[in-house]
C-alpha cells in the first residue's frame, strides 16, 4: 500500500482528493488542514508520498514543503494554479525538492474530476516510487541536526571547465543540442545549463512536459542562473549558439528552416504524439533539417518513453545520445527506456552531462 497523505486548506478539496485515491486499491490516505498539521502526519502517519497545496494559511506549501525535505525527505506532489503566481510558487517548490506538480482545472475541480483525476493519480504513484537523490538538501538537513540555520541560498552563474576531448563530432558544419525531460526536469535543467560556458558553440532546444503558463517563468529563472541566455519559444526563432531554447507548454516545439537558417518555433500537437512538448516530435524535425551525425540527444529524468524512440532512431543513423543514468534521475522512465532500446550512446549521472556535452562539442 502507498500511504498518502493529502494536505490543502480546503475541506471540499481534501474530500475531493480522498475520494479520487480512495477509489484505487493500492492507496492508504491521511489529511491534513495546513502546513502545521500535515508536520505533525510526518511524524505520527510517516507518509510515502503527499500531495500539498500551495497556498494554505498558518503555514503555506512553500515553507511546510522547506520543513518536510530538512526533516523528513519524502516525495512530494504540488497541487498550483495554473495562474503566473502559482507557476512561480510550483517552480520554487520544483527548486526545493518537490518530484512533480499537477495543476489544478479552472473553475469549479468538482465538476472536472473525471479529467483531473487520471493525471494527478499517475503523478502520485510515480512520485511513491521516486528516488530522491541522497545529496539533496544535504547541507541544510545536517545544519538542521545540529541546531544551525540553514544557509543562505544564491544564483549562480558558472562554466565547466571541459574535460580531455573525446572522438569528435562528424560532418561538417555546427551541432545542434535536443533535450527531452518531464517529471523532476525543471532542476535537472538547472543542473545541465548552468555548468554551460556562455560560449558554448551550440544551441540547444529543450522539450519540457509543462502547461503553457509555466515555461515562460522557468525560461526567465534559468535565464537568471545560467551564463547561457534562456529563452522560452513562443515564436519562428532563429537558432544562435550559446542559447537554450525552451518550447511553449501545451504545444510542440520543432525545428524547421526559413530563409535558409535553422529555427525553433511552436507547432500544435499531432496525434500519436500525447506530450507536450513532444520530445520525439523534436529530434525527428531535427533529423528533418541536419544530419545525423551533427546532432546530439539528451534524455533526462521523466515518466513515460517520450523521445526514446526517436533518439534511438538518431543513435542508429549515427548522431549522439546521452541518458541521465538512474542513480540520479527522480524518475528513470524516459531515459531508462532510451537505455532499454539501445540507443543510448553514454549513460551519465546528472552531474556529468554538462561536461559530456562540452566533450561532444570540442568547446575550446
Amino acid at each position: 500500500m502507498i500511504r498518502l497523505l493529502v494536505v490543502d486548506d480546503s475541506a471540499l478539496m481534501r474530500k475531493l482528493l480522498v475520494r479520487v485515491f480512495e477509489a484505487e486499491a493500492d492507496f492508504e490516505v491521511e489529511v491534513a488542514r495546513d502546513g502545521l498539521d500535515a508536520l505533525e502526519q510526518l511524524r505520527t502517519f510517516a507518509p510515502d508520498v503527499i500531495t500539498l497545496d500551495v497556498h494554505m494559511p498558518a503555514m503555506d506549501g512553500l515553507a511546510c514543503l522547506d520543513r518536510i525535505m530538512i526533516e523528513r525527505p519524502c516525495p512530494v506532489v504540488m497541487v498550483s494554479s495554473l495562474t503566473a503566481a502559482g507557476a512561480e510558487a510550483t517552480l520554487e517548490a520544483l527548486r526545493l525538492g518537490a518530484v512533480d506538480f499537477v495543476a489544478k482545472p479552472a473553475g469549479a475541480v468538482s465538476l472536472r474530476l473525471d479529467e483531473f483525476a487520471p493525471e494527478l493519480v499517475t503523478k502520485v504513484r510515480a512520485a511513491a516510487a521516486a528516488r530522491l537523490p541522497a545529496s539533496l538538501r544535504l547541507r541544510d538537513r545536517v545544519r538542521h541536526r545540529i541546531g544551525a540555520a540553514p544557509a543562505p541560498r544564491r544564483a549562480r552563474r558558472s562554466a565547466a571547465e571541459p574535460g580531455p576531448p573525446v572522438r569528435p563530432m562528424s560532418g561538417e558544419g555546427p551541432g545542434l543540442v535536443l533535450v527531452g525531460t518531464s517529471t523532476g526536469g525543471p532542476p535537472a535543467l538547472e543542473a545541465l545549463l548552468t555548468p554551460l560556458p556562455a560560449e558554448f558553440p551550440w544551441p540547444l532546444v529543450i522539450a519540457q512536459h509543462m502547461p503553457r503558463s509555466f515555461t515562460g517563468p522557468l525560461a526567465r529563472r534559468l535565464d537568471s542562473i545560467c551564463a547561457l541566455s534562456v529563452v522560452e519559444v513562443v515564436e519562428p526563432t532563429p537558432l544562435r549558439p550559446g542559447t537554450a531554447y525552451i518550447g511553449r507548454g501545451d504545444a510542440d516545439v520543432i525545428v524547421t528552416r526559413r530563409a535558409g537558417e535553422l529555427v525553433a518555433m511552436v507547432a500544435p500537437g499531432l496525434p500519436g504524439y500525447p506530450w507536450r512538448p513532444s520530445a520525439d516530435r523534436l529530434v525527428r524535425t531535427a533529423m528533418e533539417q541536419m544530419a545525423a551525425e551533427r546532432l546530439v540527444g539528451v534524455l533526462m529524468t521523466g515518466m513515460g518513453d517520450d523521445g526514446a524512440a526517436a533518439m534511438a532512431l538518431l543513435h542508429g543513423r549515427g548522431g549522439r545520445t546521452i541518458a541521465e543514468s538512474e542513480e540520479t534521475a527522480v524518475v528513470w522512465g524516459m531515459p531508462g527506456e532510451l537505455v532499454k532500446a539501445g540507443g543510448a550512446e553514454f549513460v551519465e549521472p546528472l552531474p556529468k552531462i554538462a561536461d559530456r556535452l562540452m566533450r561532444l562539442a570540442t568547446c575550446p
